[in-house]
């Protein structure tokens, strides 16, 4: 999922209605799943200092879209001259719209590749498209299978599953990692993103780096396993596994807890079988490694970790901006914003939705870029 960005004054009622009708924004209209307490919101917004004004339009990742709900709620009620207005789009649409010059950023489970950074300079006048890595957490293996409890797998069999070359739940390769468990002989019907989606692009670096036997296609936004359903974002793939027993898919945790959907357990090669949470995300996502070049801070993440309770299917999603050449019309309000996400009140708010916070010594640096946008 990437950022983008343009901020348009508009006059207050007409100015909403245009903007939540054109563009369906999900900061317009709806439905409240932010959560956090009404005392940490106030705590937190007391500490923003708000700048610009207008409506910050955005768009990207749908796997940020629960954290941007948090940000957006505790943002606006400090600073109620700025309409924040995040499209959860998916992460390619999201750059394709920046890289247009519709939005003041982009939210992007991938980092900008060489070819839509040099893209990027037309809309950068005198710099470029950069990565902030903002939110990160675990991409869960999600599952349905009525009568089935902690569901162990591994890479190999995982990356099988999702290219249809194991088709049935009593498979023998999921029974030696499943023991004891009444595996049925129920078809598997796994689901994968029909959209772009950099959630997709995480999972299939996983299946690709930890089972390059097993999965040999190349990590790409658009799916490119053999068989399997098609669903619209991370919320269609939660939809959909829960409506099928014998289904499978993959979507960050807020979406599976938020379904109340069963995840599997992941055998990494560490002593015990790792759960997809917050905290095991966390001790994968602090081996990651910047190797973005200048003031962009994109990450190398560690895949094939083996470490004692380190979950490895993991994403970080990235707020893209130009470090230089921002409209000015909508810098003030984008770097203020931003602030507010890198700050530590910002990141503390990401748990409670089963996000994980940047590691301090990359979040740091973060903060520190934000300050310099021009």
């Amino acid at each position: 999922m990437k950022l983008q960005r343009t901020l348009r004054l508009r006059t207050a009622a007409v100015g909403a209605l245009t903007v939540c009708g054109a563009l369906a924004l999900s900061a317009c209209g709806s439905d409240d799943n932010s959560g956090g307490s009404g005392n940490d919101t106030t705590k937190a917004a007391s500490k923003i200092k708000c700048e610009g004004e207008g409506n910050l339009l955005a768009s990207g990742s749908s796997a940020q879209k629960n954290a941007m709900d948090i940000w957006t709620q505790t943002y606006q009620s400090a600073c109620g001259n700025t309409q924040i207005n995040y499209k959860p789009t998916g992460s390619g649409a999201g750059i394709q719209e920046f890289l247009q010059g519709k939005t003041a950023f982009a939210g992007s489970d991938s980092a900008l590749k060489p070819d839509e950074v040099a893209k990027s300079k037309k809309v950068c006048k005198g710099g470029q498209g950069i990565d902030l890595p903002m939110v990160g957490g675990p991409i869960a293996v999600t599952y349905h299978l009525e009568g089935v409890d902690g569901l162990v797998l591994d890479a190999d069999t995982l990356a099988k599953i999702f290219d249809s070359k194991i088709t049935k739940w009593n498979d023998p390769a999921i029974k030696k990692l499943n023991p004891d468990a009444k595996l049925p002989g129920k078809k598997i019907q796994a689901f994968h993103r029909s959209d772009e989606s950099g959630t997709t692009d995480n999972f299939t670096k996983y299946l690709n780096t930890a089972a390059p036997s097993s999965w040999k296609h190349e990590p790409e936004k658009a799916w490119a396993g053999k068989g399997g359903q098609g669903a619209d974002g991370s919320s269609g793939i939660a939809t959909n596994v829960k409506q099928n027993d014998g289904s499978i898919g993959y979507a960050e945790l807020s979406y599976a807890t938020g379904n109340d959907l069963d995840t599997v357990k992941l055998d990494t090669g560490a002593e015990e079988p790792v759960d997809a949470t917050a905290d095991n995300a966390s001790k994968a996502i602090a081996d990651a490694k910047v190797v973005g070049q200048g003031k962009d801070l994109s990450l190398e993440l560690n895949y094939k970790t083996e470490s004692e309770g380190a979950y490895p299917i993991v994403l970080v999603t990235y707020e893209i901006a130009c470090d230089k050449g921002n409209k000015k019309e909508s810098l003030d309000a984008t770097k203020s914003f931003l602030k507010y996400t890198a700050s530590e009140d910002g990141q503390k708010a990401l748990k409670e939705k089963g996000y994980a916070p940047i590691p301090d010594e990359i979040v740091t640096k973060v903060r520190s870029t934000i300050d310099g946008l021009s």
